[in-house]
């Protein structure tokens, strides 16, 4: 007799042999045992998990003499002929090639006929969502209602391919790709009948390639025991289908979690020279960081998992060494480089570049954190009696320029306020004097201070030109028209507009030019900051503003004094060398 793979000899002939897919066989054995048999099933799932196997020995359970029954004997001749491929009322139709709608109109006219020595007449059409529109179409009449004895059996890789009406009519039966642990037991089994000798560690490492598909696995161990002969370990696997060892894994992923850079991209090249699948190492590094954040969300739940007993403790160890945010964070980076690797010119560039951001990902710290952190110390500092650097009297605070590639960022505390010019009343016309325009300006810096002192920042430096026809002209001088590029948007628009319209004027429009300043505009509004703020928050660099005690009202027609500005006074600040202790950082540039 001439040899025959392992796949085929060690095929499954029963629904108990079927390994992994008991949700689909204890099924239907009970739709036999209560003669609740359909006209028409589809078994989807990945290649390789035993689709076309079961519907092979359900056709055996329909067919077999005294049939239906699950309890059939193997010896029997319907069963054997079920077995060989040579029943006649068991049809198998490559999908594949029997596409047309010709196939499919002659299927029509033989499953006319009643079966020749069986209870039923059974297609089996493999790979069904080849056939064509029109092949489906000419199926649906036959399918939704057959004669009694034809029973129809799809199998499908695909089955969102599958026309709705086709799916509405038949049982659908979704097969899962089996657990390495299933594979790993199975090959055992495999191997000790044809007397070869596996360690533990090869049957892992195979069970791993297969990625679910026992056909793949058998496959793999045919083609190692040629290889190797009768004794397989673990290295003929690694060379032979170019994979990573489990302990190569783990020491990659160690040096990202501890930020070795050096030691990551020499295992890298390590194993890019020993000819592994950089593909696969892409894959099995999150698979593996996937493992490390389930198992630290899950507090150590290993029925989440697939691991061996020596990656197990691997999880235990480096699972301590970051937060989840971080496994988080790590992962969406492996799985950017995994949707880059296959356009990539080199792959092995492409898996350092992942490995540096990984180790980076490892490292930061998401916004709220950051932000959570500042707003904790600025809050401690208050309580220390520790104080920014003093001021005779409190600043304009500078505009926050555009954010930075970098994270640098310091809380401040925004000058005390001092009196404005008195509100003016509501009755007011749209056309304001200048009198009272400078009044309306100071009044509108102050109620825009308050809800936002972002925007407040950007209109200190401006002035109003004129309020006619509810139109709000606000004009900025030359040496601030960069501004107007900042502060002229929708948002501000109708936040101004609804400012307006709460000091009593409704309606009304704002626009922005760029306009010098009358002479004797001295921006008493501009030293008018909004009472009690919270804390400005955003990713730039802002320079802290220098806290005081709340300064005395100056009259209203004098300057602000100028403010002493110290840029090493500033560095030695002790809320200042808090930060840069607690976030790891440098001051880059210092702005008066």
């Amino acid at each position: 007799m001439s040899y025959q793979v392992i796949a085929r000899k060690y095929r499954p002939q029963r629904f108990a042999d079927v390994v992994g897919q008991e949700h689909v066989t204890q099924t239907l054995a009970n739709a036999i045992a209560q003669k609740r048999i359909a006209h028409a099933y589809l078994f989807c799932g990945p290649r390789g998990t035993g689709k076309t196997t079961i519907a092979r020995i359900f056709a055996k359970a329909l067919n077999c003499t005294g049939g239906p029954k699950i309890d059939f004997d193997d010896n029997d001749s319907r069963v054997q002929e079920i077995t060989d491929g040579r029943a006649l009322d068991v049809l198998e139709i490559d999908g594949a090639s029997n596409n047309g709608v010709e196939q499919v109109r002659e299927l029509r006219e033989t499953c006319k006929y009643a079966p020749a020595n069986s209870p039923y007449k059974i297609y089996i059409i493999d790979e069904v969502h080849m056939l064509s529109t029109a092949a489906f179409n000419a199926l649906l009449k036959t399918l939704e209602e057959p004669p009694a004895h034809v029973k129809f059996m799809f199998a499908t890789t695909d089955p969102e391919k599958v026309l709705p009406t086709i799916l509405s009519r038949c049982q659908r039966f979704d097969l899962r790709r089996i657990p390495a642990a299933l594979i790993t037991k199975h090959l055992a089994e495999i191997a000790g009948k044809e007397n070869v000798t596996i360690d533990a560690a090869a049957l892992h490492a195979i069970a791993r390639g297969a990625d679910g598909g026992m056909r793949d696995a058998e496959s793999t161990l045919d083609q190692l025991i040629s290889f190797c002969g009768d004794k397989i370990e673990e290295a003929d696997v690694l060379s032979m289908f170019g994979l990573a060892a489990q302990n190569q894994i783990l020491k990659l992923s160690h040096a990202v979690l501890a930020g070795e850079i050096s030691t990551a991209l020499t295992q890298l090249d390590e194993l890019a020279r020993g000819g592994k699948d950089l593909g696969r190492l892409l894959g099995d590094l999150l698979n593996h960081f996937r493992n490390l954040l389930i198992y630290q969300v899950s507090k150590g739940d290993l029925n989440l998992l697939e691991a061996s007993e020596s990656e197990v403790s691997a999880l235990k160890m480096q699972a301590a060494l970051a937060s989840t945010d971080a496994f988080t964070r790590i992962l969406e980076t492996l799985a950017d480089a995994e949707l880059r690797l296959r356009d990539a010119a080199s792959k092995k560039i492409l898996l350092e570049v992942t490995l540096l951001r990984a180790i980076e990902a490892r490292n930061s710290l998401s916004l709220d954190a950051v932000l959570k952190q500042l707003n904790q110390l600025r809050a401690g500092s208050s309580g220390t009696g520790v104080s920014p650097v003093q001021s005779a009297q409190p600043a304009r605070p500078a505009p926050t320029p555009a954010p930075a590639f970098s994270l640098r960022e310091t809380a401040a505390p925004l000058p005390a306020p001092t009196p404005v010019a008195q509100k003016i009343q509501p009755a007011a016309i749209a056309t304001a004097a200048p009198g009272d325009l400078t009044g309306l300006w100071a009044n509108l810096i102050d109620a825009v201070g308050k809800v936002s002192p972002f925007t407040r920042g950007y209109l200190i430096d401006a002035h109003p030109v004129s309020f006619e026809k509810n139109v709000f002209i606000i004009g900025y001088d030359p040496e601030f028209a960069d501004h107007l590029g900042l502060v002229d948007n929708s948002r501000n628009h109708t936040l101004l507009a609804t400012k307006l319209a709460e000091l009593g004027h409704a309606n009304a429009m704002i626009k922005f030019i760029k306009a010098e300043a009358p002479a004797s505009w001295e921006r008493k509004a501009a030293a008018a900051p909004t009472p009690s703020p919270a804390p400005a928050k955003s990713v730039s660099t802002i320079l802290p503003a220098k806290s005081v005690e709340p300064a005395p009202s100056a009259p209203a027609e004098k300057k602000l004094a100028p403010v002493a500005f110290n840029k090493d006074e500033f560095k030695n600040d002790p809320l200042i060398q808090k930060a840069l202790e607690i976030f790891k950082g440098t001051i880059v540039e210092v702005r008066a």
